[in-house]
């Protein structure tokens, strides 16, 4: 981690900006948290807005798709879509004539070109400056035609783009993760801000957006950190011209996250849709806290956290610069972490979804299934990393007597002969116990111990778990006894009936 000064010398503005394309993925998600966590820690204010210019891959599926996991994680916003804000609208594909305006001032002030060179050209000066062992970025050859020159190319029909005029001088900057670092004016050639069919840019967008909605802190993937010096000298364009505030933000580039094989995390790797995360069971705090550890720590010994304690305690400087490794089995272990943290009633409340999800409970809970998921909460809470798998434990409490089905591998192994005979003994001793006055955790405990152990002699893993497979359907289930007083006298007995044909 680099030791770099974080105060913030004027009060904070952080965005998150993405693109509606595809399914939101983790990457983005690390994005948003910590420059969320930047402005709640600064006291400050965090502007979420959408970058949807480009028409061939941004969808309105998407954006709602942003929308709800933003909702979903938790990281509420101060300006944009849904609440507004004083520098509106907060999509970009609304903000066309705000951009063609700059561009126009831009080349009014002489900080931008036009541009006439075909593909063809532009591609062969390319080959020849690299063939020369030059950078091969713009040679900057319509910087300065005539008008002659003009109106020659347009009157063969060509259609310019705009491009920025780079001032020849270095870049340094302090970044906010890495420290300082210098950019030498051969390696940033003038770049275009509009294509030629009039469509801006995020080059010019993005700076412009930030400029306008007076964003002071842009915390972004290290993959964009190359654009930072042509973007500090559009700002200062700006600031020349009146647009913004009149300075330029602070940059702060994220590490990568990687995924398997030691490359870069991608859109088409499992683990990077976001979208799946919730249906598999996990928290938002347990996922955002994971996600936090892709690159920052709130101690050296310590991974589990509240997110107000991550807000507490978030400085940009201590975000590591380098690439964080994506391990699903942590993030799962986090996760069991916050399911722990959770208290037995809003546990529960956590929990219907998924049950409604699997039918095990109707779309509106009756007083009993919510009571029953209440009563046998606590049975599976420590035994959870993902929500998803309470459903799998409990199903047997829930499922009908048509529905209830053993599985059929746990089944070979323990409901053989000498299974079966545990299970008929299990039976008799059960059937025993009045229903109404003494079917309880302790009476069930004393007669299964009573038959199957001191009776038939039998180690406790052979005794009980012939019984666990008739009753729940599998071998891996809550505490046996207290889950006989859930299932009840009638569907213990029932089931028991049903193993021994």
């Amino acid at each position: 981690m680099t030791d770099i000064s974080t105060t913030p010398t004027r009060p904070v503005v952080a965005r998150f900006c993405p693109s509606p394309t595809g399914n939101p993925h983790v990457g983005m998600a690390r994005t948003a948290l910590f420059s969320w966590a930047f402005a709640r820690h600064h006291g400050g204010r965090f502007v979420f807005r959408i970058e949807d210019t480009d028409t061939s891959r941004d969808n309105e599926e998407s954006y709602q798709l942003l929308v709800e996991v933003m909702h979903w994680l938790g990281l509420d916003w101060d300006e944009g879509p849904e609440v507004g804000g004083p520098n509106g609208p907060y999509r970009q594909s609304e903000r066309m004539d705000i951009y063609a305006d700059v561009a126009q001032q831009l080349l009014d002030a002489g900080y931008a070109y036009k541009a006439y060179d075909t593909a063809e050209e532009l591609e062969a000066r390319r080959n020849a400056a690299r063939a020369a062992g030059k950078p091969s970025g713009y040679d900057g050859l319509h910087r300065d035609l005539t008008p002659e020159q003009i109106a020659a190319y347009e009157a063969e029909g060509r259609k310019p783009v705009i491009r920025f005029k780079m001032p020849d001088k270095d870049y340094t900057f302090t970044d906010l993760v890495r420290g300082e670092i210098t950019f030498g004016s051969e390696n940033v050639q003038d770049y275009v801000l509009v294509r030629a069919n009039g469509q801006p840019l995020y080059t010019l967008t993005n700076p412009t957006d930030d400029a306008m909605m007076g964003i002071t802190h842009v915390l972004r993937g290290e993959d964009l950190l190359s654009s930072t010096p042509r973007q500090i000298a559009l700002y200062e364009a700006f600031a020349e011209i009146g647009i913004g505030g009149g300075f330029t933000p602070e940059f702060g580039h994220l590490p990568f996250v990687m995924g398997e094989g030691n490359r870069k995390l991608s859109k088409r790797d499992p683990e990077s849709n976001l979208l799946d995360y919730k249906p598999k069971g996990f928290l938002p705090e347990g996922l955002l806290n994971y996600m936090a550890l892709l690159g920052w720590s709130i101690a050296d010994d310590r991974d589990v956290f509240t997110i107000p304690e991550m807000v507490e305690a978030f400085e940009i400087g201590r975000v590591n610069p380098n690439p964080a490794r994506f391990d699903i089995k942590k993030a799962e272990a986090i996760n069991g972490s916050h399911v722990r943290l959770l208290g037995e009633e809003e546990l529960r409340d956590r929990l219907v979804p998924y049950f409604q999800d699997a039918g095990l409970i109707d779309p509106t809970p009756t007083v009993s299934q919510i009571g029953l998921l209440a009563a046998a909460t606590p049975l599976v809470h420590e035994r959870m990393t993902l929500l998803t798998e309470a459903v799998d434990m409990l199903r047997f409490l829930f499922v009908s007597d048509e529905d209830f089905a053993v599985d059929e591998a746990d089944a070979a192994k323990n409901l053989d002969a000498a299974g079966l005979e545990v299970v008929r003994t299990a039976r008799a001793a059960l059937g025993e116990i009045p229903e109404k006055t003494e079917w309880t955790t302790g009476t069930i405990e004393g007669a299964l111990r009573a038959s199957l152990i001191d009776g038939l002699g039998l180690k406790p893993r052979l005794a009980f778990g012939p019984v666990r497979v008739a009753v729940t359907g599998s071998r891996i289930s809550p505490p046996l006894f207290e889950s006989l007083e859930l299932l009840g006298h009638r569907k213990t007995l029932a089931r028991l009936d049903a193993a021994l044909g």
